[in-house]
């Protein structure tokens, strides 16, 4: 019984098919109408055009799936052979007058793949309607042909052929009718020499006057790319054009043949040309940095090739021969091999390319950061945050970009101020509001704008051991210090000798000129100095003495050093002092102070003010009743062997300037957040935590260490920080230091307490 019910269900399912069968057949014929070759084919309906569903890519975001059938071609009456209508040649069909020329026109002229005629044939013996361009033919399939079409679309495309074929909302069908008929010309009559020189140029440029109209369809574009590309392989001396050798076909021709040639005659593979070849390759693709920032990519990889490989690699010819094969658009030709010079092709060989891919991935990892950037919303490659995430070989590709109106700024800041600016004006160019404090992270992104405009600043953190304040100012100068400066020995100690220089000449609140020349000498003399390191040190003294003195930093380190270099340090204060002529009660009080914090008898300084002025001739002895030195007419000219201190037998001199030179460190853990130990207050003269630690310790006279650092703890502090900066406040007070370490045991000098407290 099972097995009867079970062949009646075949059976039933046998009529079943072949009833839709039957009356899919008859559709068919009555759609097709007798005789019809009913041939199937898919296709893809557009807004604008139908095109078959084949490897042909467009850019239509929506696209309608139908079936359609094919139609058989209408047979021609018109015996007469198809010919070449030129540009410029006038033509009357149906009435219609064409001068444009550029196509076919005839009744026979029979495609080369062995099927029907040619696409492109304009045959005016056919039924033609009159219709404008825009009318889209129901028979624009995927390779469409002239005497394919209905009545009323070989009308449009007739229209569209009369006309200046410009219209960019002009069905693609009739555009690739027309270019099959320029691809025939080239591709066929052009190898059998039947087109000149001006025509061949002529066509040329029609191709790419349709690329830049209808080249929104990566379809047309990549066809016309590849018919350009064959023609200047054809005429390499009449025809060629730079751009297409940037399109990012896979299978370039002209790269190919480029490449090629190059391995050939063993020269160098150039940087746009392994760039070329890493974008064609098939096995490697761009990664997301590379493609998001193709103009910067490029850059990068231009640079690191160049940085590895001098003028490029050298590859080796390989055995492979190379193959110019053209495969065209139009279904009436068939795909051509053009004969070539006997040339390899290394396109797919791994050993070069695997250096080039090591290039690549190296550039994309760089470019990173600001690729992440540009993904956000509301970027701009302009943004100075952009910019600063550029790396650092890419940072002229950043001046460009987004710096033009910082560069303007700060190159008349140097030829008009010798490069000295506010911080606020500065911070402007951040695009960002101005800080209270210039914490660490805020002192590197002023590095970085700088160094990303070709810049340095004065003070770097990193070299000279200081920091701008919020309100004060900083110095730029030209080129910086570039990325692998290291600061020498002599760099340092200049350095601690200009502080101390700009300390005594900033005493009256006025440099003299004579003062500035002795102290810019002092850098210009030293041989030991490189010329970055002169530039630095140049702008580091303009800083200096344009910002509010301190000895922050300078009495732990001077405490080491002995007799001679005390003495010279001394010799060069007293000689900054004395560079203009005159030593004033202040410079006296100055150095006097100076003097007590080296650890000397500030008494001295008179003596030693009256030894150098004495060994000078024609200076005039000073009064001894008169505390201020003034010389003969003549002004005072510097020992020459101050101004070769740092090349003197005195080389512990030179350690010892390099020893004081490190001020303390100006960016403690606390510094990126703003606490109440960065504000001074307005009556005690330093800030509350500082203050506090001072009103504790002063309760007796003599501490441990370790008691010390107990009440340090507490208010957040550093032994020695602390103590120096209570001292520092001590000696802006009375001149002297409140607290004394000796060993582990740290005293309170009560009688300078009182002397603060009265």
């Amino acid at each position: 019984m099972e097995l009867w019910l079970l062949v009646g269900g075949v059976v039933s399912l046998y009529y079943v098919i072949k009833a839709m069968a039957t009356s899919s057949k008859q559709q068919a014929q009555k759609n097709n109408g007798p005789g019809s070759k009913n041939e199937f084919r898919a296709t893809i309906s557009t807004s604008n055009r139908v095109v078959a569903n084949s490897n042909r890519d467009d850019d239509d975001d929506l696209a309608t799936f139908s079936i359609s059938y094919g139609y058989e071609e209408e047979k021609s009456k018109n015996k007469t052979p198809g010919k070449w209508i030129k540009s410029g040649e006038s033509i009357t069909i149906k009435g219609q007058t064409f001068t444009g020329g550029n196509f076919y026109f005839g009744g026979k002229l029979s495609s080369l793949d062995g099927y029907g005629t040619e696409a492109s044939l304009v045959d005016d013996s056919l039924k033609i309607e009159r219709k404008p361009s825009s009318y889209e033919d129901e028979n624009l399939g995927y390779w469409p042909k002239f005497v394919s079409l209905t009545p009323k679309g070989r009308g449009a495309f007739l229209s569209w052929l009369s006309s200046n074929r410009s219209d960019p909302e002009t069905p693609l069908g009739y555009v690739f009718i027309y270019f099959y008929g320029i691809e025939r010309r080239i591709t066929v009559d052009s190898i059998k020499q039947a087109v000149d020189d001006k025509e061949f140029k002529s066509l040329f440029n029609e191709i790419l006057r349709l690329k830049g109209i209808y080249g929104s369809s990566r379809s047309f574009s990549n066809y016309a790319t590849r018919l350009l590309e064959i023609m200047c392989l054809l005429r390499p001396n009449l025809v060629s054009h730079p751009e297409l050798e940037k399109t990012p076909q896979r299978d370039s021709l002209l790269f190919k043949h480029r490449l090629a040639t190059t391995v050939k005659e063993e020269k160098p593979v150039s940087a746009e040309l392994a760039l070329a070849w890493i974008r064609f390759y098939p096995e490697y693709n761009l990664k997301k940095p590379a493609r998001r920032c193709g103009y910067e990519f490029s850059q990068m990889f231009t640079r690191l090739y160049h940085r590895k490989y001098g003028d490029g690699i050298v590859v080796k010819p390989n055995k492979t021969r190379l193959k110019i094969e053209y495969h065209p658009a139009s279904s009436s030709l068939r795909g051509i091999s053009f004969p070539q010079q006997d040339l390899p092709d290394p396109s797919n060989l791994k050993g070069p390319i695997n250096k080039l891919i090591a290039i690549a991935d190296e550039g994309t990892a760089g470019l990173d950061a600001y690729s992440r950037y540009l993904a956000k919303p509301d970027t701009s490659r302009t943004d100075i945050e952009a910019v600063l995430l550029l790396p650092d070989d890419l940072s002229d590709v950043g001046a460009t970009l987004g710096l033009g109106k910082f560069k303007k700024w700060a190159d008349d800041a140097i030829s008009t101020k010798n490069g000295l600016v506010s911080v606020e004006e500065f911070w402007t160019y951040t695009k960002s509001p101005l800080p209270s404090k210039i914490n660490k992270k805020e002192a590197e992104l002023i590095q970085n704008l700088a160094q990303k405009a070709g810049y340095g600043i004065a003070p770097d953190i990193r070299y000279h051991h200081a920091k701008p304040s919020a309100d004060g100012k900083l110095v730029l100068f030209p080129e910086g210090h570039g990325k692998y400066f290291e600061p020498s020995k002599a760099f340092s100690e200049m350095g601690m000798a200009l502080r101390l220089g700009a300390m005594v000449a900033t005493i009256d609140s006025h440099v003299e000129q004579a003062e500035l020349h002795l102290l810019t000498q002092l850098i210009d003399h030293d041989t030991n100095l490189s010329p970055i390191e002169k530039r630095s040190l140049h702008a580091y003294l303009v800083w200096r003495l344009n910002t509010p003195s301190n000895v922050t930093g300078i009495k732990a380190r001077v405490e080491l050093l002995g007799k001679i270099e005390k003495a010279a340090v001394s010799r060069i204060l007293v000689g900054v002092a004395m560079a203009d002529g005159k030593i004033d009660p202040d410079e006296i009080k100055q150095l006097e102070k100076l003097y007590t914090l080296l650890g000397l008898d500030k008494t001295l300084v008179t003596g030693d003010i009256h030894g150098m002025s004495s060994s000078k001739a024609g200076m005039r002895p000073a009064s001894p009743q008169s505390e201020t030195i003034s010389p003969a007419s003549s002004s005072f000219q510097l020992d020459e062997s101050i101004l070769a201190i740092h090349e003197s037998e005195t080389k512990d001199v030179q350690s010892m300037l390099g020893a004081i030179f490190v001020e303390e460190e100006p960016f403690s853990e606390s510094d990126d957040s703003a606490t109440d130990s960065t504000i001074v207050d307005e009556e005690t003269g330093i800030d509350k935590p500082h203050y506090a630690l001072f009103e504790s310790l002063i309760r007796k006279d003599k501490w441990t260490r370790e008691e010390v650092e107990a009440l340090c703890r507490d208010s957040g502090l550093m032994v020695s920080g602390a103590l120096e900066t209570i001292n520092d406040w001590s000696f802006d007070k009375v001149d002297a230091a409140v607290l004394e370490e000796d060993g582990d045991a740290i005293y309170v000098d009560q009688e300078i307490v009182e002397e603060i407290e009265g």
